[in-house]
């Protein structure tokens, strides 16, 4: 059965350059010429579907042609010589021949000739592109596990690409800009975009996410989740008596310490700044617990956390009222204080129950003290600048011994006058001018 099949696409192969020859001698006959021929251009992603169109308006059943880039007859009318069994013949008509080729490969590419044999013959082109959508889409990190404070690098891949692909990057809902290096494989790209940024405990637990924009793809993501440790963040609470009560002599305080980190604390404990904790007082794990408070408790007492990251602190600073006292000083309450400069971006800073007056307090205290000292400083200034005044100006005197010379009509009385001024010499009287 097989070679029984054979002569019939032999006898067609031979009878071929004879019909092409008799078309080409029908084509110099003029007609037609009022035959417009009109074809599209093509874009496809690689491996679907590709389909090429060549229409004639106002046709007069002039033939119609279809070649490859190479110039190779793909389709005449309705019969296909090319033996590619990708391109299949979609419509065939007086005023249409439409083709289509599956599984396009980038090696498709390229412009597609249409001709119509009237007199002159008309020929236009179609191009074919190809898309190639990118593959292996990955993000590479240097490590797992971040350290809160540190700056991370994270590099994004799009490869094999056809054109270059365009990356964004997402941290969360906001978007980062990254930077991009393209590298050109023959007909192919590949996109690296770099992203650095500084973590903080806050990006904890979220998708850093790298998006690619394409012709050829709709949506194509890839993301990494931010794993972050960071030092133990504190906080003292006043359990007893009630936050806002008074802590009098002879009652009992409660505090409660609370710290959250990554890894968990594994080390909490109590102390009292600058002096060692009361007998009296007890600590359970997390908690301290003061009886019968006097005036003695009053300090600072400060509740550290530590895990492998670091340490972190927060204060209370205990003030005893007298047990008819209504109202606190400023210096009673908490205060949350960063052991580091690091720390004060993330720290909590709590003020203490009267901490508002008690600021406005130490402002006033500083004024007045600031008004007082350029008062001393300019008296002292003055007084120095009078000291160096009365030092170079001493004043001149006159005495009685030269009083009778002043008063003589001449010389002569003048000396008589002096002499006896001399003899009376007990009676002289300095004055200073």
């Amino acid at each position: 059965m097989a070679s029984r099949s054979e002569p019939a696409p032999a006898a067609a192969a031979a009878a071929l350059p004879l019909l092409l020859l008799l078309l080409s001698a029908a084509a110099l006959i003029p007609r037609g010429d009022g035959q417009n021929l009109v074809t599209e251009d093509v874009t496809v992603v690689e491996g679907e579907v590709a389909t090429i169109s060549c229409r004639v308006k106002n046709s007069d059943d002039s033939v119609i042609q279809l070649l490859n880039p190479n110039r190779q007859t793909i389709y005449f009318r309705d019969f296909r010589p090319l033996k590619d069994s990708r391109f299949q013949l979609v419509n065939f008509s007086n005023s249409e021949l439409r083709v289509s080729l599956t599984n396009v490969s980038v090696s498709d590419e390229g412009r597609y000739f249409c001709q119509l044999y009237t007199d002159p013959p008309q020929e236009t082109y179609t191009t074919i592109t190809v898309l190639v959508p990118p593959r292996n889409l990955m993000i590479d990190i240097q490590k797992e596990t971040d350290v809160e404070g540190e700056e991370i690098e994270l590099n994004c891949t799009a490869m094999a690409s056809r054109p270059a692909t365009t990356i964004r990057w997402f941290k969360g809902s906001k978007e980062l800009t990254g930077k991009s290096e393209v590298e050109r494989w023959s007909d192919m790209f590949t996109v690296t975009s770099q992203l650095s940024f500084m973590v903080r405990r806050e990006d904890d637990g979220v998708p850093v996410v790298c998006q690619v924009e394409h012709p050829a793809v709709k949506e194509l993501q890839t993301m990494h989740y931010l794993d972050v440790m960071y030092k133990p963040h504190v906080q003292v609470s006043q359990k007893y008596p009630l936050q806002g009560g008074l802590t009098r002599e002879g009652e009992s305080l409660e505090l409660v310490c609370q710290a959250e980190g990554k890894p968990k604390p594994t080390d909490m404990k109590w102390l009292r700044v600058d002096d060692e904790l009361p007998q009296h007082v007890i600590v359970s794990r997390s908690n301290l617990h003061i009886s019968s408070l006097n005036k003695t408790d009053n300090g600072t007492y400060r509740c550290e956390a530590s895990n492998a990251v670091g340490k972190s602190y927060a204060d209370y600073m205990l003030y005893v009222y007298d047990t008819t006292a209504t109202t606190e000083p400023a210096v009673h309450g908490f205060t949350q204080l960063p052991n580091s400069a690091e720390e004060l971006d993330y720290g909590d800073l709590s003020d203490s129950r009267a901490g508002e007056d008690g600021s406005i307090r130490a402002v006033d205290h500083a004024v007045i003290g600031g008004v007082v000292a350029v008062v001393v400083f300019a008296m002292l200034c003055l007084l120095i600048i009078l000291g160096r005044y009365f030092a170079r100006h001493k004043g001149t005197y006159f005495t009685h011994e030269a009083k009778g010379a002043d008063d003589a009509a001449d010389a002569d009385t003048a000396i008589i006058n002096a002499e006896g001024g001399q003899n009376n010499s007990e009676e002289k009287k300095e004055y200073f001018i």
